[in-house]
């Protein structure tokens, strides 16, 4: 048995279908994601696993024993809100001890644990620290740092990064993941964002409606979606309707919809000799620029298609130009 299973879960709000029976599967020092979009289902499983949430069906197993019916306080679970709710009153030192002070842990050794702890997340400078004193970031660690030090079996992240700004944001998800494969503690973390998931995820668990649209690694997630749904969430995918491609392009797919990433199609002023591809005659309409990437949307009588490229000022192209697309057949995705 894996470490985590949810067996057949179901989870109403009064006549609202939440959760319709999830099944899924975590392994021991995994972190996972639960993506998707906001009312898909994912913060509430998240909360059925820490006992916040009592399920209607189903069964809930962590390191193979039954919790379904286990009350929150003996599930051994750490959990991090978007709200950190550090207490006000208290220093950083005595924020993370409070767990181990609860649970009568002798005063050596909560010494030993916290200051470990906010060495590992980089706070026992600021352990004197009030958390008015302390920027996002850092109140986030010191969170973090609570949830670890009681060294519980799972770790749940509620969207833990979504009150803090962007650059800040990317610092820290790295700093988590670090200090998640330091701890060696599996982790299930909840956003709605896809670059957080993508960096951080060993796997993820896109959800939909209550349901597990697709799992995988993020490499397999971006590269393969399975459905119209998972391409337009991870990734920007162009998606056509197969008829549409064809009439654009020739080539026939005995799926009912077709997706092609951006960075697959190449872009040129003349027709670039290739096997096994297709060639698309049309004019750039806009383009964007993306840090280091710059994104064309080019246009046919037929369909438009975005291409991204690196950014090289010798190389750009302008509106109303006219270039000719290449892209591999390899790389023409049939969606269910």
């Amino acid at each position: 048995m894996s470490y985590i299973v949810f067996d057949k879960v179901n989870k109403y709000f009064g006549s609202n279908h939440v959760l319709k029976d999830i099944s899924l599967e975590i392994e021991e020092k995994e972190l996972i994601t639960l993506l998707g979009p906001s009312g898909c289902g994912k913060s509430t499983l998240l909360r059925c696993l820490a006992g916040l949430e009592a399920t209607n069906s189903g069964k809930i197993y962590i390191d193979g024993k039954d919790v379904t019916d286990l009350q929150a306080r003996k599930r051994n679970v750490g959990m991090v809100f978007q709200q950190y709710s550090l207490f006000p009153n208290m220093n950083v030192y005595q924020n993370v001890a409070f767990g181990l002070k609860i649970a009568k842990v002798n005063k050596k050794e909560i010494d030993e644990k916290v200051l470990n702890m906010l060495d590992i997340v980089g706070m026992a400078e600021k352990k004197y620290a009030y958390p008015n004193q302390l920027s996002g970031g850092q109140q986030q660690r010191v969170a973090l740092a609570r949830a670890l030090v009681t060294s519980p079996k799972v770790l749940l992240l509620d969207e833990p990064l979504s009150a803090i700004d962007a650059l800040l944001r990317r610092n820290l998800r790295l700093e988590i993941r670090r200090i998640q494969r330091e701890a060696g503690i599996t982790t299930i973390f909840v956003t709605h964002d896809q670059d957080e998931a993508m960096v951080m995820s060993d796997r993820i668990f896109l959800l939909n409606g209550g349901n597990v649209e697709q799992a995988g690694s993020p490499i397999e997630m971006y590269s393969r979606p399975k459905t119209r749904f998972a391409a337009t969430f991870i990734g920007h995918y162009n998606i056509y309707k197969a008829e549409d491609f064809f009439a654009a392009t020739g080539y026939s797919c005995e799926s009912s919809v077709v997706a092609i990433r951006p960075e697959v199609v190449n872009i040129d002023r003349t027709i670039s000799d290739a096997e096994n591809a297709c060639v698309i005659r049309g004019k750039v309409e806009n383009s964007i620029a993306h840090g280091n990437i710059i994104r064309y949307t080019v246009s046919n009588d037929k369909i438009k298609i975005d291409v991204d490229i690196l950014f090289e000022l010798s190389h750009l192209f302008h509106e109303g130009e006219e270039v000719y697309l290449t892209l591999k057949t390899d790389d023409i995705l049939g969606l269910d």
